[in-house]
């Protein structure tokens, strides 16, 4: 049976191809295998998505209601610290845009905190994922918003924006940038219905 990765390592592969591979696995195996998914593959995957699916905000929390919190868990290309969530919500003030926040392991929430973000539209088929912007309100049971830079975060999140490109139904993927400037760490990110336990 194949899997994401081993579709990725394929010479000549599609979007479609991938996406549709996704589309007809169970919700544990589609987590299981994008998290499963390395940092060279992650690149490969985000260049095979520009401008293929169009994502939108509406992707990230579909028939969600305002303040309702919905989790992408996601594997990141660091060496370290590669799994986290990031969890969006749609304001409950008619914004076009959603709020969110990375929900990390404890060492890492207790040093660096939980990431506050205001996710907007980037052009007509990406999200950006602005670091540099707070959302006004969170559900009752997240995090606090703290300080922007507080703790470590100054080092992780500040002047940082995520660009999100469509890959399937439930699965998106991102790269990081700083300062304008593209950064080598890519991300992963499947929606869930359930909280994986």
């Amino acid at each position: 049976m194949s899997t994401l990765s081993s579709l990725l390592r394929r010479k000549h592969v599609t979007l479609a191809e991938v996406g549709a591979h996704l589309d007809a696995l169970s919700e544990k195996a589609r987590v299981a295998q994008t998290r499963a998914l390395g940092a060279r593959l992650q690149a490969k995957l985000f260049d095979l998505a520009r401008g293929e699916r169009p994502l939108t905000l509406e992707d990230l929390t579909p028939g969600a209601r305002p303040l309702q919190g919905v989790t992408h868990e996601g594997r990141n290309s660091l060496p370290a610290f590669r799994y986290f969530a990031k969890v969006f919500c749609r304001p409950d003030d008619g914004r076009a845009e959603r709020w969110g926040y990375n929900r990390t392991p404890g060492l890492v929430h207790g040093t660096v905190g939980p990431g506050f973000f205001v996710a907007v539209p980037h052009g007509p088929a990406e999200v950006l994922i602005d670091y540099t912007l707070t959302p006004p309100r969170k559900p009752a049971d997240w995090p606090d918003i703290a300080h922007k830079y507080s703790k470590l975060s100054r080092f992780v999140y500040y002047g940082t924006q995520d660009v999100l490109r469509g890959v399937s139904q439930h699965v998106s993927i991102g790269r990081a940038k700083r300062g304008g400037r593209w950064m080598n760490n890519w991300f992963i990110l499947c929606r869930v219905e359930k909280e994986p336990r």
